[in-house]
């Protein structure tokens, strides 16, 4: 499905650039543990993106499989794993950090539902 792949490519440019921002945009402006929850959140991304692309690839030849489901949950995942240690590292806003783990969860379901696609289609 072209969706996953251009989101995966959308995604991996968004993870480059906020890393970059992170280490030299950000370092010595942030506490040391802020700026250790940007990096969690710029490798999570990254994991997940490339989870994505292969999902992507994977919707090219089984279509109408749990293979998209698992895309929408590491794309949930990014949201608001990523997004919102994005907006709590600058900030220092914990409300944001609350919603971390659900992205957390959202990217556990994921990859339980990728291995069941597996199992299942493959």
């Amino acid at each position: 499905m072209k969706f996953f792949l251009l989101v995966a490519v959308i995604n991996g440019f968004l993870a480059v650039a906020l890393g970059a921002f992170g280490a030299h945009g950000l370092d010595g402006k942030i506490p040391e543990k802020a700026l250790k929850a940007w990096e969690k959140a710029v490798n999570y991304q990254m994991f997940h993106t490339v989870a994505l692309f292969i999902i992507g690839l994977l919707l090219t030849k089984y279509q109408g499989t749990n293979f998209a489901t698992a895309g929408w949950f590491f794309l949930a995942g990014i949201i608001l794993f990523s997004g919102s240690l994005y907006i709590y590292a600058p900030t220092g806003i914990k409300t944001f950090a609350m919603i971390t783990p659900l992205g957390g969860v959202a990217f556990l379901i994921g990859w339980v539902v990728l291995g069941y696609a597996i199992m299942k289609f493959i």
